[in-house]
């Protein structure tokens, strides 16, 4: 498992753009693909919605990753 803090500097980020910005997903069309399949996990709990508001504290998981907003 590879652990990152990522740190954001506005009050949250969407999921879809987290996974493009930490360059997960190459495009947007590729991020909606991944949440929707249901292949990442927001603190603990698989999450289809590519909207969702991410913020500081929040764990995203995906694949080998495990990626902590600071």
């Amino acid at each position: 498992m590879i652990e990152n803090e990522i740190k954001i500097t506005t009050e949250f980020i969407k999921l879809d753009q987290f996974l493009k910005f930490v360059g997960i997903a190459e495009t947007g069309g590729h991020s909606k693909e991944i949440v929707l399949e249901g292949a990442v996990k927001v603190n603990g709990e698989v999450c289809t919605q590519r909207g969702k508001k991410l913020r500081v504290g929040d764990v995203v998981e995906i694949d080998d990753y495990r990626l902590t907003i600071v």
